[in-house]
């Protein structure tokens, strides 16, 4: 009978699960997070955790934090186990459990962020963290921009009593600690996103100016926002997971987390409320973040985003087992080589031919039994991020896009919402209803598709691109997926 998961429960855990060695009950907060999903739990957390476990930086806990329904969904399965979570690495053939207890409160979750607003009215709270994905930082994906006018922004600035965002919440809270002679929090973004901490900032001090100028400028003179780049592949957590914790380690956890074994944390020192000393615990702090960030995004990132409509399109489910296609992978590696890997520039100590071997092979591990419907979800919101800058680097420096213009006519041809062999395909996005006509009218146009301004910006005009994408389009209508990439990896068309 699997033992349910409390801080009293722990001395009865099978002896290979690791545990907190330290007192849980001695931990003070320092970290506020908005957000808290499986992501965070497998890696800040972790990361915390192991610093914890040193003796070090007690005073650095997480409050958990959030707007959202899965929010409070998460803050349900949470609130029964002490706060704690089972965090499980997939080896290819193995598996490890520990249980991270870094966080030691998660506010009740409401349609307005008052509660939030109060907390950090807390000085003890130097560290707001973030992961709110990569659609949640109100940026116009046509110009790469912070949006004033997207309707939460709109909201909160009108309403900053009772904000519905996390940017409104962050504003709120910044004006009250300023009125009472506070000193601000460090806004730490933990999302994937080129440039994240100035893209928070931007998003911050946009909505604080609508508010009032004078809080803009304190804003923009007062408050870090330091960039940082994350890295680990954290599935989703079905009944699947929790019943294998419960069989393989006899823990009974309402929401663990399995992760594969790689995790990086890259983040810029910038800290001027004070830090954890999580450099002691493996996190990488540099002057100057971009290098390692554009490096995973382009290629980890890039390569995801890549991966997920061709799978998806021939009813592959599993990452790994796109991974084992030929085609597939075929398509992924030229693609990397070709077109994604010389658009990175030089990243310090790091071969990157070497690095994509090691994200492919970390694509490849079937113990993390990764979907491709996780990595196909919210393509409005990833292609501009993590395809299309690639996109513009190779048609600036007047290099060809064959491979990058078939990315953008894969996730084309999987918004008409078929698959290859006819049946349904899901378009999770929240864009999905203009996608699929858009996509469903490129069969005849392809720039019914690229004039969808608020993905592809201004490519519509670039005639190389276009002129790609076209050819692409037309060959996975005509000949079928599997023909199409077949002609790219073997002749580069």
């Amino acid at each position: 009978m699997p033992s349910r998961l409390t801080l009293r429960g722990l001395a009865d855990l099978p002896q290979e699960v690791a545990r907190p060695s330290y007192d849980h009950g001695a931990l003070r907060p320092g970290i506020l997070h908005l957000g808290v999903g499986n992501f965070h739990r497998a890696h800040q957390a972790v990361y915390l955790d192991d610093l914890f476990n040193a003796g070090r930086d007690h005073d650095w806990a997480v409050i958990g934090a959030g707007l959202r329904p899965a929010d409070r969904a998460m803050r349900d399965a949470l609130a029964g186990q002490d706060w704690l979570t089972t965090v499980v690495e997939l080896e290819p053939k193995a598996r490890r459990a520990r249980v991270v207890g870094s966080m030691i409160d998660f506010l009740p979750v409401a349609e307005n962020g008052q509660a939030i607003v109060a907390a950090l009215d807390d000085p003890a709270i130097r560290i707001v963290s973030l992961t709110i994905t990569e659609g949640g930082y109100c940026i116009d994906p046509a110009t790469g921009a912070f949006d004033p006018t997207h309707p939460e922004i709109r909201h909160d600035a009108a309403h900053l009593d009772a904000p519905r965002g996390a940017f409104g919440v962050l504003v709120a809270a910044l004006q009250r600690r300023r009125e009472r002679g506070l000193d601000p929090f460090t806004v730490l973004s933990c999302d994937n996103l080129p440039e994240n901490g100035h893209a928070a900032h931007d998003a911050v001090a946009g909505l604080a100016d609508l508010v009032d100028p004078a809080l803009g400028e304190h804003v923009r003179r007062s408050v870090a926002f330091p960039n940082g780049m994350v890295d680990r592949i954290t599935p989703a957590t079905t009944d699947r997971e929790r019943a294998r914790v419960a069989a393989e380690f006899g823990i009974a956890d309402a929401w663990p987390v399995t992760c594969e074994p790689f995790r990086q944390w890259v983040i810029e020192d910038r800290f001027p409320a004070g830090r954890p000393r999580l450099e002691e615990a493996g996190v990488t702090f540099t002057p100057d973040v971009a290098a390692y960030e554009l490096m995973k995004i382009r290629i980890l990132n890039g390569g995801h985003a890549a991966l997920a409509y061709p799978a998806a399109l021939l009813g592959l489910s599993l990452v790994h087992e796109a991974m084992a296609d030929p085609l597939v992978r075929g398509f992924l590696d030229r693609l990397e080589t070709e077109e994604i890997i010389p658009c990175v520039p030089p990243v310090p100590g790091v071969d990157l031919a070497a690095y994509w071997e090691a994200v492919a092979r970390r694509f490849e591990n079937p113990e993390i039994g990764d979907t491709v419907a996780r990595l196909a979800m919210d393509g409005s919101n990833r292609q501009p991020k993590f395809i299309l800058p690639s996109t513009r680097d190779r048609l600036a420096s007047g290099a060809g896009v064959t491979g990058l213009a078939l990315v953008s006519a894969l996730w084309c041809r999987a918004c008409a919402g078929t698959t290859d062999a006819g049946e349904p395909l899901a378009v999770e996005d929240a864009r999905a209803e203009r996608l699929r006509a858009a996509a469903w009218a490129a069969r005849n146009d392809p720039r019914a598709f690229l004039s969808l301004r608020e993905v592809f910006g201004d490519l519509e005009e670039a005639p190389p691109f276009r002129a790609a994408f076209g050819q692409a389009l037309g060959g996975l209508w005509r000949d079928g997926v599997r023909a199409t990439l077949a002609r790219y990896v073997n002749d580069g068309v």
